[in-house]
């Protein structure tokens, strides 16, 4: 089996499985495997910080865990995730400088703050908007679908026409062709799922707004993507793991979405679609 059927088949038996828990089970169940799927991304992201042994993995998952619960919990809704939005966009702003940087030495210290600061953040918002708002899961569904077709663009269009390397010290496989057409991708995914916005959210945007926010998101998931990427290059790791076939480790597959879906919902809350 070629990999790229192998990718093809587990990502639609992910997506399925994933509108089974979003539309058919109740929104805590939602909850529980995002938080799963963190917490096994903050156990893949030990490893970058130098944590191999089992013991020190799961202290790390454990903390990830903790942080999404204790958000979740703490915090009495969507409106109130303001603070924490913008302090995920301030990581992601150092993010790229690192990734501009690189191949500048990465300390253990900086790596286990960055692993809280790009999961803790991003799981916090979107077990928030899952469960707290009516139409939580369509809001959901909308930016990991932006985010996907990011992913799926970019693999295509630099697949047949790309040249131009984007960041050769962290990522060689990927182009600045890729990137235009990933970003193309997610911009007309956005536009064409604005109806999600405008009727269930109660957040009306234009086309053009509409197009920036996929511009927005795509953009900043292709750079969830480099900063685990760089952060594997500064330790010496191919994959983050070999959990999900084809596709890697589950970061390989969550790093995009931990850095879209704070932007997201700051756009949606700047756009007053969260109520008090």
């Amino acid at each position: 089996m070629s990999t790229l059927l192998q990718r093809v088949i587990t990502a639609v038996i992910l997506v399925a499985a994933l509108l089974f828990v979003l539309f058919w089970l109740p929104p805590l169940a939602g909850v529980a495997l995002f938080t799963l799927f963190l917490a096994a991304g903050g156990w893949e992201w030990a490893a970058f910080f130098g944590w191999h042994h089992a013991g020190g993995r799961a202290l790390y998952a454990l903390l990830v865990t903790a942080g999404v619960l204790a958000g979740f919990l703490l915090l009495p809704g969507p409106g109130a995730l303001a603070p924490l939005l913008w302090l995920s966009l301030f990581w992601w702003g150092l993010a790229l400088v690192a990734v501009l940087r690189f191949p500048h030495p990465i300390g253990r210290a900086a790596a286990a703050a960055g692993g809280l600061l790009a999961l803790v953040p991003g799981g916090v918002t979107a077990v928030t908007l899952l469960d707290k708002l009516p139409a939580g899961p369509a809001l959901l569904l909308l930016v990991l679908v932006i985010v996907w077709a990011a992913d799926v663009g970019a693999y295509f269009a630099g697949r047949r026409w790309g040249r131009r390397k984007l960041a050769p010290q962290v990522s060689p496989g990927k182009t600045w062709e890729g990137v235009a057409g990933g970003l193309s991708a997610a911009m007309l995914v956005a536009l064409a799922g604005g109806w999600l916005l405008a009727y269930p959210a109660g957040v009306e945007l234009g086309g053009l707004a509409l197009v920036l926010l996929g511009l927005a998101v795509g953009g900043i998931s292709i750079l969830g993507d480099l900063t685990v990427s760089m952060f594997k290059r500064n330790v010496g790791l191919k994959d983050s793991g070999r959990l999900i076939p084809g596709h890697g480790g589950v970061l390989d597959r969550v790093d995009s979405i931990m850095a879209a879906v704070p932007l997201y919902a700051l756009v949606l809350l700047l756009a007053g679609g969260f109520g008090p």
